[in-house]
Formats: C-alpha cells, structure tokens, sequence
C-alpha cells in the first residue's frame, strides 16, 4: 500500500490522505517512485471547487519527477532506474485527427495524470512509456518536476504563438506560469512587461530579478502610459495572460498592436467571462487560447532547464514531505510563495 492526496468529490476541499494500493506497471505503461510533485494552479482551483475537469475521486499531482522501479512488458526504452519525468496525457483514442497529430492535449478521449487518472500526490505514479522522458544527469529531480508548467509556457510562446527577438510583450500575472514565460522570453531575448497588482510586490522584485524589462503595478501605475511610451503608441506586439484575471486581460486588450496576438494561458475560475470584445474587433486582434501542452513542447521544457535557462532556485519556495500536503495547499494558497514542492519519499532521493 500506499499514501496519496485524493481528490474525493466536488465542492470546495473534500480533499483526503488516503491508503490506496501501489499500481502495477503493465504492457507499455511505467511505475515512478516519485521524487518530487509541484502543486499547480490548476490543483488550487480543483481544491477550492472551481475546476471541473477532475473525475473524483483522484489523486492529484500531474507536476512530477522520480525514479523508475518497474517497466510492463511492452516497454522497450525506459529500463528500471531511469531518472524521468513523464507528459500528463495518460490514455488518448489514438484515432482521432488531433491523436495522428500527436496534439495529445486535444483528443477528445483524452485522460490525464491528476485528473482523471491518479496523478503523483502519492508514493509511486503510473505513466504510459510514450510519455516518459529521460533527464540529463545534471538537470536536478526539483528542477525536473518544473518541466512540466514549463512545457505548457513553451506550447503558449512556441506553438500557439511566435514569440520572436524583437517583439515587445506584456505578461500578466507573476505567479509560477508568468514566471516561466518571463525567463522562455528573455531567453529568447524579447521585452519583457511584467505586471501584477501590489500584493505581488515581492513576485515582481523576482520577475525584475529574472529580467523583466518593466515591472508594473498596475494598482499604482499607469500601464497604458508605460505601454505607450515603450511602443511610440502603437502598442505591444503580444500579451500573455497568466493571471486568469478579467480585469487584467481587459486593461491589456486595448493596449495590443493592432492585428497583435492575445494567447490566454491562465485559467479563469468561470467558464463565462465579460471581455473587451470591441478592442478585439476593431484592432483585429487574435485571441488564442493555449492548453496545456503536448510531446512536442518538451524536449524544449528540459532543454531550457538542462541549460540553466530557468532559474531553478529562485522558482521553489518551499518544500514539504507527503504527509504535510494540507499545510503545502495552505502555503500555496496564501500567496505568498512562488513555487511549493511536495517530497513524496523524504530522504530517498
């Protein structure tokens, strides 16, 4: 047996630390002993009630990095003992269009690790070999348990839009995602604009750290005085939307080039929102949404870790054994903290 962090039913909490058997590794699928869980925004919303996509009751964690112990008999390129971190898309058709595509995070059939299938909250994880992806000797167990918030920022600034050199861009939200877009575009050598609202002081101090361009507090700055400036008044060439927050993508809208690229990365905690759709007609701007990630973002996620372009240290916080998950959620959700770490098996890794 062992232990995990179990989403039991809707509503808000009804979350449990719970006994359930160590999964058997089967035909093409793999067994991690987890080393490392990051808890996720999303995890936060299934938490508090407001997302709905989990199928309860399920164990969270889809965030993850450990060290394989069993292999099924249809493996054939993952051996016990690999370090590995591993996509979240456990089970798709593989027939649909999205599927010969390999655009896993479209299939309609699709189910995810921590979502509808148990996820890495927990002592040992189960994942399918397609999905398992080696690491580099030098690239840590932490910093590989951020490979997978990480793929989902290069699927926003690679595939769902073309983060170019010379672009000048606004990323909302300095939480964990707007963290990581910040350092894939300086990476990329862009200009940054960084904002949040005042309680983000020390969020922000960090993205300027990372090298944030401008930081803005939009509670007490004027955003669209800056953007003007910056942009001899046709507006910034991209926005990047971290923070799920209605009033923060409707103050950037207006603020776009015209014919510039909104991507929608954050979750909204609703499923119907009021946005600014006459800036979007009239300045002809795409607004894309941008979901999750798929096999073709990763290789891109480790690399940038592997390089030393994510700032590993700076990004975790804080770290917990198993056993205090509760107190791990708590210290997530007080805002304070920019990455939390839950240890599943303290002391082994």
């Amino acid at each position: 047996m062992m232990k995990g962090v179990s989403k039991q039913e809707a509503g808000y909490d009804k979350m449990a630390f719970i006994d359930l058997p160590v999964p058997t590794a089967a035909e093409d699928k793999v067994l991690i002993k987890v080393a490392y869980t990051g808890i996720c925004g999303s995890d936060i919303h299934t938490f508090k009630g407001e997302y709905k996509n989990p199928t309860t009751p399920v164990v969270l964690g889809h965030e993850f990095s450990g060290e394989v112990v069993e292999v099924g008999d249809k493996v054939t390129k993952v051996k016990i003992g690999d370090r590995v971190t591993s996509e979240t898309t456990f089970y798709v058709c593989g027939e649909c269009d999205y599927c010969k595509e390999k655009q896993y995070n479209l299939c309609p059939h699709r189910k995810g690790i921590g979502t509808q299938q148990n996820g890495s909250m927990a002592n040992y994880v189960l994942a399918r070999e397609e999905s398992i992806h080696l690491l580099p000797d030098h690239l840590s167990y932490e910093g590989a348990a951020m490979s997978e918030p990480l793929a989902c920022c290069v699927h926003a600034m690679y595939q769902k839009s073309h983060l170019e050199l010379k672009d000048t861009i606004i990323i909302m939200g300095p939480g964990p995602i707007g963290l990581f877009l910040l350092q894939i575009a300086k990476e990329i050598g862009a200009f940054v604009i960084m904002t949040g609202i005042t309680k983000d002081a020390h969020r922000l101090a960090l993205a300027k750290k990372l090298g944030a361009d401008i930081v803005v507090d939009t509670m007490k700055e004027d955003l669209a005085a800056i953007v003007n400036e910056v942009t001899d008044g046709y507006g910034v060439d991209k926005v990047y939307d971290a923070s799920g927050a209605v009033p923060a993508v409707n103050a950037s809208l207006p603020l776009l080039r015209k014919q510039g690229q909104f991507v929608q990365v954050g979750l909204f905690a609703n499923k119907m929102v009021d946005l600014d759709t006459e800036s979007i007609i009239q300045r002809e701007i795409e607004y894309i949404g941008s979901r999750s990630q798929n096999p073709y973002d990763w290789p891109i996620a480790i690399h940038l870790l592997a390089k030393g372009a994510i700032n590993i240290d700076e990004m975790i916080t804080k770290k917990y054994p198993l056993t205090e998950w509760r107190e791990a959620f708590d210290k997530v959700m007080e805002g304070n903290e920019i990455k939390v770490m839950i240890e599943s098996n303290p002391g082994e890794f």
